[in-house]
């Protein structure tokens, strides 16, 4: 199996939004909503890979000829990346029938315990997608995070109840998803949370709780005064808001206003393990990857999902033996170069 291959395979059922693109820079889907866009202009998810590509690696061979060791501990729990799968949700709306949510999430949370790493899934208006995610994380020994939307606090109890109970890894909030129509239709509060409200569920939770959807050094810290155990760097892919600024131009404000005081992620237009290690010397402690796994659901299932997640992992191996990184810890800011700041 080849990403060729598997690519080309995608495009037979995957459309029409979604092209399968050998790079999924957003270029190509632009503003298509429904589909993988994003909203007017229909630049956010192309902003967000466009911003990675900006910055360039440092190459330094001078140093200990030892293989790089990517391991990476989260919540007391060991993967073998810094790499999750990004929550995604609505695949027959914005991809293609071939998939439903319920299938897309068995596939990927299986393939991503067994290679290693962890899925996060998405949440949606159908109670039983939750549920079923939880039911294939309790299969894999808890291994995955449930993404919820941000319901009103009735709601977001009720299911956090179910995840309390199955022995979950963890959980999360994309509060990104605020400006949803469906989330606006429900009763007051529903939508965006205030650090009170986030309090009460983050108590509430039995897990490590994170809070997705974070874009300002403000909002990060109001998320670790809520009590987030986990922060992600994420735009929605520019889903939700136009004329956002790409997650990588904001990383560095949030690492220094909450590094050490909860773990970062950051998600949106990452694409190879170079990117990873991009992400990682900015100060984030992991990266999430979505709309690549689609195209290789879409493609090859269950075989490919793990091809791309090898691909990643020997691009960020490659990257850090390149480098003069032998660990996680040694992917300082100085590995990498940024035109106009160095």
């Amino acid at each position: 199996m080849e990403y060729k291959e598997i690519l080309e395979k995608a495009r037979g059922i995957i459309g029409p939004y979604c092209k399968a693109c050998p790079v999924c820079n957003g270029k190509a889907c632009g503003n298509a909503m429904p589909g993988p866009g994003s909203k007017p202009p229909g630049n956010g998810a192309a902003r967000n890979y466009n911003a990675w590509q900006d910055i360039c690696v440092n190459m330094d061979t001078i140093c200990e000829n030892t293989e790089p060791d990517t391991t990476f501990t989260l919540f007391g729990r060991n993967f073998t990346l810094p790499v999750f799968a990004a929550p995604i949700g609505a695949l027959k709306m914005h991809y293609s029938e071939a998939y439903d949510d319920f299938a897309y999430n068995d596939i990927i949370i299986h393939t991503c315990a067994e290679a290693g790493i962890a899925a996060f899934t998405g949440d949606g208006v159908d109670p039983g997608v939750m549920k079923r995610s939880a039911a294939a994380m309790t299969k894999v020994g808890g291994v995955g995070i449930p993404t919820i939307k941000p319901w009103n606090i009735e709601a977001v109890l009720e299911k956090l109840d179910i995840l309390n109970a199955s022995g979950i890894f963890a959980a999360a909030m994309d509060i990104d998803g605020a400006g949803l129509p469906f989330l606006k239709k429900m009763n007051p509060n529903a939508g965006s949370k205030s650090v009170r409200d986030l309090r009460e569920i983050i108590t509430y939770s039995k897990l490590p709780f994170i809070i997705k959807g974070v874009m300002t050094a403000r909002g990060a810290e109001k998320a670790v005064e809520a009590g987030a155990a986990g922060i992600v760097v994420s735009n929605h892919g520019g889903r939700v808001l136009g004329q956002c600024a790409a997650t990588a131009e904001v990383l560095p404000e949030i690492v220094r206003a909450v590094s050490g005081k909860t773990v970062i992620f950051v998600d949106g237009g990452i694409r190879s393990g170079v990117d990873v290690f991009k992400a990682l010397a900015l100060g984030a402690d992991a990266v999430l990857i979505g709309r690549p796994f689609v195209s290789m659901v879409y493609g090859g299932e269950a075989q490919a999902v793990k091809f791309l997640i090898d691909m990643i992992g020997a691009e960020l191996r490659d990257t850090m033996t390149m480098c003069g990184a032998h660990s996680l810890k040694e992917i300082t800011r100085d590995k990498i170069f940024i035109p106009g700041q160095g």
